[in-house]
């Protein structure tokens, strides 16, 4: 599906990075970050550009092959892993921030992937994600149609019990990220703390 979805000159979701990253990008400490479903690299080069060592994965070869050339134009270096993240190795105690931006999983493979952002964070390291709640089906503007890949208030405190959230809020705001993210949409963000 996302080898489809990126295979067009244009980028699926733009080229700017996601403003909820670009206000919080403060929180996370400067070090080793890793951006989980990354897709075309606009998080990832937006990163790169900050200081940070990016670590870039996603299960698109197209995604990843177009965040390489976004890096090129942007003149800096993302490494780029492509691996379903059922299968990633995350590490233990060795990043210091982990990225989620709209990166849709199901619950059943959301919560393995969680567990293992918990064990490969480093201590006082961040977890800062952006994800579309349930009532998002309402709105009709991204994020698909499967309740199952939509995240919460709730399911994030479930999911994530040695995580300090220093920002957990549902809330409505435009989401304007190319042609797949377009309107008013209902959102949760997080930013935790490995305690």
């Amino acid at each position: 599906m996302w080898d489809k979805r990126y295979n067009s000159s244009e980028y699926a979701y733009g080229t700017e990075p996601n403003e909820f990253l670009v206000e919080y990008k403060e929180t996370l400490p400067k070090g080793r970050i890793l951006s989980l479903g990354e897709g075309e690299g606009r998080n990832a080069v937006f990163l790169a550009k900050q200081g940070y060592d990016v670590t870039a994965v996603d299960s698109s070869i197209v995604g990843l092959t177009k965040a390489q050339e976004l890096a090129d134009q942007n003149g800096v270096s993302i490494k780029y892993i492509h691996a379903d993240l059922n299968e990633f190795h995350f590490g233990e105690s060795c990043w210091d921030g982990v990225v989620s931006i709209f990166c849709p999983l199901s619950s059943e493979l959301r919560m393995s992937v969680h567990s293992k952002v918990e064990i490969g964070l480093r201590s006082g390291g961040i977890f800062l994600t952006e994800s579309y709640t349930p009532n998002q089906l309402n709105y009709g503007t991204g994020g698909g149609d499967c309740i199952d890949t939509m995240q919460s208030k709730a399911s994030l405190l479930k999911d994530f019990p040695n995580l300090q959230f220093n920002h957990l809020v549902e809330i409505e705001r435009n989401v304007i990220e190319g042609v797949y993210h377009n309107g008013l949409a209902s959102v949760v963000q997080a930013v935790g703390k490995k305690i």
